[in-house]
């Protein structure tokens, strides 16, 4: 019994690694998600926060312990930086503006080769303690359960229904964007930096587009209306290749696409959604 579990724990380990990184970037994008704005800059900030936090631990040897708060640090940064200029924009140019960073970000990473290796690619031969990911994952869960029941999580919310009625009440909708956008940044290059921890390789392709479709993916199937509709969304999301991958692997893609569909169709909130919680609670009183 032992071995069986040891043997499935090897098999599944890495497939549980990457599903606490994608649960870090779908926490990313449901930070500006739950002020209205769908923005695919996660990938910037994830990219920052990477070859930044790999670049201090290989030239300054700074611990990994060190590494993942800079990397949160230089994924906010940059996070400020893209606030300051996608803020200035409606909704649908704003999305828009953000995958126009993500291709920026990639031409800087094929450029700046001191920092990022340029075509070739930075080896990453850092090795942690795989219960430092679910560890960092939990810290970042109790900050946004912090935050939803504090006065931002109220400001957050009334902005994301209507950004005007919130002004009239005294919220400034800009100010609490934007600090939406430091925490994205913030929990963006915390994943960026566990990313690279478990691919020991960075390269200009590696925070690209896929990781963009994955996390709003994720959001969109967990559910865009509870921080912890993220989280579930990346595990389903991530379990669901290799679930199909076992049962029909000729059928992997149909299985993947039919699960999907169902998803949507019969929850369309997502699979986390408090308000149908709320309305259950109120049937049984």
């Amino acid at each position: 019994m032992a071995n069986t579990l040891l043997d499935l724990w090897d098999a599944y380990r890495s497939t549980l690694g990457f599903a606490i990184v994608n649960a870090l970037f779908g926490l990313s994008t449901y930070a500006v998600l739950s002020v209205g704005i769908l923005s695919f800059a996660t990938v910037a900030y994830a990219a920052a926060g990477g070859f930044i936090g790999t670049q201090l631990a290989l030239q300054l040897h700074w611990p990994t312990l060190l590494v993942l708060p800079a990397a949160a640090v230089a994924g906010a940064v940059l996070a400020w930086f893209a606030a300051l200029i996608l803020l200035r924009l409606d909704s649908h140019w704003m999305a828009l503006a953000s995958l126009a960073l993500v291709l920026i970000t990639r031409v800087v990473a094929m450029n700046a080769t001191a920092l990022t290796g340029g075509v070739n690619g930075l080896s990453v031969p850092l090795f942690v303690p795989f219960a430092v990911l679910p560890a960092v994952l939990l810290i970042v869960m109790v900050v946004f359960w912090r935050l939803g029941a504090s006065w931002y999580g109220v400001a957050a919310r009334a902005v994301r229904e209507d950004a005007a009625v919130a002004a009239t009440l005294g919220i400034p909708p800009r100010r609490i964007q934007t600090l939406a956008f430091l925490i994205s940044g913030a929990t963006g290059g915390i994943g960026g930096m566990a990313l690279a921890l478990m691919l020991h390789f960075l390269s200009p392709d590696t925070y690209f587009i896929n990781i963009a479709f994955t996390m709003i993916a994720a959001v969109v199937l967990g559910g865009s209306y509870h921080w912890a509709g993220a989280i579930v969304g990346a595990l389903v999301f991530t379990a669901l290749p290799v679930i199909a991958q076992a049962i029909l692997p000729a059928f992997e893609q149909v299985l993947n696409g039919v699960a999907l569909l169902l998803i949507m169709i019969f929850l369309p909130r997502g699979l986390i959604d408090p308000r149908q919680w709320r309305l259950r609670r109120m049937r049984g009183q």
